[in-house]
């Protein structure tokens, strides 16, 4: 059973709903298989490193705050 493993932002359930059901359309097209997981961990910005800086500060930045 192929499992897939999504790092990302914090979503709300029925953005989760739609990413674990289209995931899972493709894993089972491409493996020909019928069971697969899909586990999402959320990530908070100020907990995400991009570039040597926190992606919270670049968001912020871009913001204009």
């Amino acid at each position: 059973m192929p499992t897939v493993i999504v790092e990302g932002p914090r979503a709300d359930r029925e953005t989760k709903r739609e990413l674990v059901k289209r995931l899972t359309e493709v894993v089972r097209e491409v493996y020909g298989v019928h069971h697969v997981s899909v586990i999402i961990h959320e990530n908070e910005t100020e907990n995400v490193g991009v570039d040597g800086e926190l992606l919270s500060d670049v968001l912020e930045r871009r913001r204009g705050k």
